[in-house]
């Protein structure tokens, strides 16, 4: 009976460890991780072959970003490709940089020996944590061969400072 117990405790304790892998990684990932949902208007113009594409493509992708410190400034890239400047929607709230939009269907269909060619997409937000307060005021854009690019400056008094340092030479 004593090994039964020893089985079940062990269980429990490789069960729990398990637990709290799944926990982090999910915590880790859930901002890397974005939600792709049909549009409002996304199978209503072209039928049902339209409606059947943005059910097999709607569901979950990554949207890669990178975030970096420059010490004047925060920026922050996305891969974003197939995208319109008008399709983005950027804002910055508390110290959250928030891109928004949505990828449009887009379909082509030939008869014969070719191949229809496929690709839906959907609306997307990507949330990103700033690691610093930054002057969203003043805040840039610019969009270039599918990347994202947003400068966010930092205000002045969280800007970094830099000091040189004198170095003697000891006796």
């Amino acid at each position: 009976m004593e090994t039964f117990q020893q089985l079940k405790h062990n269980i429990g304790h490789a069960w729990e460890h398990l637990a709290e892998g799944w926990e982090n990684l999910t915590h880790k990932a859930t901002s890397a991780i974005t939600r792709f949902t049909s549009g409002e208007n996304s199978g209503k113009s072209s039928g049902q072959q339209t409606s059947d594409l943005v059910g097999r493509n709607a569901g979950w992708g990554v949207m890669a970003a990178e975030v970096f410190d420059d010490g004047g400034k925060i920026i922050a890239t996305l891969e974003a490709p197939g995208l319109d400047t008008a399709d983005l929607d950027l804002q910055v709230i508390d110290d959250r940089l928030i891109v928004s939009g949505e990828k449009k269907i887009r379909k082509e269909r030939t008869e014969g020996h070719y191949y229809v060619k496929e690709c839906a997409y959907g609306r997307f937000e990507r949330t990103i944590d700033l690691p610093d307060e930054v002057d969203s005021a003043t805040a840039q854009a610019e969009y270039k061969n599918g990347i994202l690019r947003v400068e966010l400056p930092k205000p002045a008094h969280k800007r970094r400072k830099i000091v040189k340092v004198q170095v003697s030479k000891a006796n």
